[in-house]
């Protein structure tokens, strides 16, 4: 269903439903990728496709932007669009690579500030 984004918090987006009710789509329910800051992807008063997740008996109502994405890309898929499949395969690997490349990058600085930090090799501290 698509709803109107009422207001933006650190772990969500409140979002207004057909009807008046309202649900919230917590942090990691708006995109695929990692999600630092919600400001970044909507502001308030954007209209939303979102996906009922669950109703509890005291009336939350739990959202999620991502499967609702999720949903119209199956159903785009199950059309003759496969070409833009090969294309996304293509994008998450770029992005996979990047990542293995900034982690190994962290790790080799990471273990060169501890190294340093411990007396490692040519620290200041051996006996004269």
């Amino acid at each position: 269903m698509e709803g109107v984004i009422t207001g933006i918090t650190k772990f969500g987006a409140f979002v207004e439903l057909p009807g008046g009710k309202t649900g919230l789509v917590h942090i990691s329910e708006i995109a695929e990728e990692y999600v630092k800051d919600i400001n970044e992807f909507y502001k308030k008063g954007d209209r939303v496709k979102v996906k009922v997740l669950s109703v509890e008996d005291s009336g939350k109502v739990g959202l999620s932007v991502r499967q609702a994405n999720e949903a119209y890309s199956r159903e785009k898929k199950s059309g003759k669009n496969r070409p833009q499949s090969s294309k996304n395969k293509a994008s998450f690997e770029d992005k996979m690579d990047r990542f293995l490349k900034e982690s190994d990058e962290r790790l080799l600085d990471l273990k060169r500030n501890t190294e340093s930090k411990r007396g490692g090799r040519g620290s200041s501290g051996e006996a004269h």
